[in-house]
């Protein structure tokens, strides 16, 4: 099932791809949105190491949001084996960013296991490509966006130190990911904040702080 929608997608003519799968998004999420509510996302945008995964564990804790993480489902895929997890693993491996429509299938999935109407994402989008298509795709609108704001020297730091065994926690390939969030998502947050719709906190402090910072 998981890659039928994308294979599927593969078969048609290029300009009739992203069609093909905004209408299945859409017609999956109406039909399986539990008592019809309308979903909430918001978006968590920030390098890698910028902590979003223990403060999104925070956020899910206080206030009801199931967390989604763009960079768990595609690890997830990639530990499935499966023809498109062992492309991913290759993308990732060269710093650079998963195609959108993988992505948001992935997203598109979990939206519908979840059976909520509150979702937090974070690592996602990565780039503007990555919004477009999302909203085009989910038809969803975030609420607003949080930047958990971090200086590439720390987030460094901080990759190094973690010791998880990830494949993508080696100096040469933290760099990349650094530099690939520099140029491909702070445009991302750029945008959001001409919206009006960013809330920026500042990532550099401890993990208690920060959620401080959050409910202030």
């Amino acid at each position: 099932m998981r890659g039928g929608l994308v294979a599927s997608a593969r078969l048609l003519p290029r300009p009739l791809v992203r069609w093909f799968l905004q209408r299945r998004a859409q017609q999956d999420i109406n039909e399986n949105m539990s008592g019809g509510k309308k979903v909430k996302i918001i978006f968590v945008l920030g390098g890698p190491g910028s902590g979003k995964g223990t403060q999104c564990s925070n956020i899910v804790e206080h206030f009801g949001f199931i967390h989604l993480s763009a960079g768990e489902l595609l690890r997830a895929e990639i530990n499935s084996g499966s023809e498109n997890g062992t492309m991913i693993d290759t993308i990732i491996k060269e710093g650079k960013i998963v195609p959108s429509e993988i992505t948001i299938k992935l997203l598109q999935e979990a939206i519908i296991k979840g059976g909520n109407d509150k979702y937090i994402i974070d690592g996602f989008p990565r780039n503007e490509e990555n919004r477009v298509v999302f909203e085009s795709v989910i038809n969803i609108s975030p609420e607003f966006v949080l930047f958990f704001d971090c200086s590439e020297e720390e987030m460094e730091r901080r990759l190094l130190g973690r010791n998880q065994g990830r494949s993508d926690d080696n100096i040469e390939t933290i760099r990349k990911r650094l530099k690939v969030f520099v140029e491909s998502s702070l445009p991302v947050i750029e945008y959001y904040e001409s919206k009006g719709m960013v809330k920026k906190i500042d990532a550099t402090k401890p993990a208690p702080e920060v959620f401080e910072d959050f409910l202030n």
